[in-house]
């Protein structure tokens, strides 16, 4: 029964913490992950990590993707289009680049398909993740949400999250033992292939459902069921992540008129038990008996490259696409903040063997930094 004690301890030292970091203007993400730490094996030891836990913790990684994919406006990725397209490709693949060189100067070069051009990959598949929530409530206060460069700014997010799911199940997949490139790209295809006509006739039901079941549990239940079937036929049968599978379900589904309910009831559950699990969980994996001054200063060097190159690849695509100087540095710092994207990133090259524990410590840095850095910096910017 110690599991039973177990979620206990983490779901009421999650919440407490969660309130705290609240109260001091930080993400509620830092301080479910900062109850993790301290109830954990790296302080008080209070819980231990455990396949019930993980469990849950998968779930939650799940559900999480299950609503981003359906917060998507599709309205704004079409009124912003190529100019947030290209934005986000530069947001993606400098910090995949520059992340990757970074840490292997760190830790040595590698060929390519090495164990240390992986891990490197790997590094810079974290660094492409952006989380706007922060940047989003920073620009609603300023009143320029809903002016040219805040509409740019979410629909690049937007789309940089699409990519980053893209690049994760390509590195994924090659660590899973498949090294051809070709095979891996044609499951990738494949399974979007599958995604996009089963989605058309997925969608026509759901609005049907709409339609005669509106506002009601069925509707929710069954967008449930049909996120947790394409997370596995996902990974099953595609060898790509599970939680690509419940992105593109809640993609299938955003455009519905009850979406915002789904997502609604959905997060009730999530937001009781498996999103605090999931967050509290990263804290348990946590480990600083490996820390040594290489990773204190790697992790230093991680939280600035993962900065600058998110400013570099958004603002000079931005600039290139008409945008003045000013506005091109508000859109690349508005593209630095990091948060659950990124650690989900992590715990899938924790579970693959590409990460080890001691390597969430720069992540939760970053995301702890950007979190304090970018409203900072966007007020600034936005400043008259």
């Amino acid at each position: 029964m110690n599991y039973i004690l177990d979620l206990a301890i983490i779901l009421i030292a999650a919440k407490f913490f969660s309130v705290v970091a609240k109260h001091f203007n930080i993400p509620e993400v830092v301080g479910m992950i900062l109850a993790g730490l301290i109830i954990g094996p790296c302080l008080t030891g209070f819980v231990q990590e455990s396949d019930f836990i993980s469990q849950l913790a998968e779930i939650g990684v799940i559900m999480l993707m299950f609503e981003a994919g359906l917060e998507t406006d599709m309205k704004k990725l079409k009124k912003t289009g190529l100019k947030a397209s290209l934005i986000a490709c530069g947001g993606v693949f400098v910090p995949l680049i520059l992340g990757t060189i970074l840490f292997m100067c760190f830790y040595g070069f590698g060929s390519f398909g090495s164990e240390n051009f992986m891990k490197g990959l790997f590094i810079g598949t974290i660094m492409t993740a952006t989380s706007v929530s922060i940047t989003v409530a920073v620009l609603k206060e300023m009143n320029v949400l809903n002016g040219y460069v805040g509409t740019t700014i979410v629909s690049s997010a937007i789309i940089d999250d699409v990519i980053g799911i893209v690049v994760l199940t390509f590195v994924l997949g090659m660590k899973s033992g498949n090294s051809n490139v070709g095979i891996i790209i044609l499951k990738t295809l494949a399974f979007f292939a599958l995604a996009v006509v089963t989605g058309f006739i997925i969608f026509r039901i759901f609005k049907w459902l709409d339609t005669r079941y509106a506002h009601t549990r069925r509707i929710t239940i069954t967008g449930l069921v049909y996120c947790l079937l394409m997370s596995y036929i996902a990974e099953k049968y595609f060898g790509i992540a599970d939680i690509t599978g419940a992105y593109v379900a809640g993609v299938v589904l955003c455009n519905l008129k009850d979406a915002t309910y789904i997502e609604r009831r959905v997060d009730i559950s999530s937001y009781l038990i498996f999103a605090p699990v999931f967050f509290a969980s990263i804290g348990l994996k946590v480990s600083f008996s490996a820390i040594d001054s290489r990773l204190l200063i790697f992790s230093v060097a991680f939280v600035i490259v993962a900065l600058i190159s998110k400013v570099i690849g958004c603002s000079s695509i931005s600039k290139l696409s008409g945008f003045s100087w000013r506005e091109s540095l508000q859109i690349g710092s508005g593209m630095m903040t990091r948060g659950e994207v990124a650690l989900i990133t992590a715990q899938k090259g924790l579970a693959v063997g590409l990460l080890t524990a001691e390597y969430f410590t720069p992540v939760i840095l970053l995301i702890l930094c950007s979190s304090i850095l970018v409203p900072l910096i966007l007020k600034k910017l936005f400043k008259k």
